[in-house]
C-alpha cells in the first residue's frame, strides 16, 4: 500500500484560475478502481492504494489538462511507499493525533 501526493498545474492557460482543471482531474479519481482512495486538499490531492494502480491513475490525471486545451502541464509527485508495515492516510493522521 502506498500514498501518493500529486499536484497537477496546467501552464499557459491565459488565466490564473485552475479550479475547472482540478474539477476535471477529480473526475478521473471518481472512476479509479475501488481500492484507490483519495482526498482533495487545497494545494494537492492525496491518493492511496497499490503503487501500480496509483501510477496509472496519476498518468490519466496528468493527461486531463491537455485534453482540456492546455499546451503544457507540470505534475509533481511524492510517493510514500512503506513496506515494513501497513500504512494509510488515516493511520498516519491517527499516529500524529495520538501524540498531540
Amino acid at each position: 500500500m502506498a500514498i501518493v501526493e500529486v499536484t497537477i498545474v496546467p501552464l499557459g492557460t491565459g488565466t490564473p484560475s485552475v479550479s475547472h482543471y482540478v474539477a476535471e482531474v477529480h473526475k478521473v479519481l471518481e472512476q479509479a478502481p475501488e481500492n484507490v482512495k483519495f482526498q482533495l486538499t487545497p494545494m494537492s490531492t492525496i491518493i492511496e492504494g497499490e503503487l501500480e494502480d496509483l501510477l496509472a491513475v496519476v498518468r490519466r490525471m496528468h493527461e486531463v489538462p491537455f485534453q482540456k486545451g492546455a499546451q503544457r502541464v507540470s505534475t509533481s509527485i511524492r510517493i510514500d511507499d512503506r513496506r515494513d508495515k501497513a500504512s494509510s492516510m488515516e493511520s498516519k493522521l491517527q499516529s500524529v493525533h495520538e501524540k498531540l
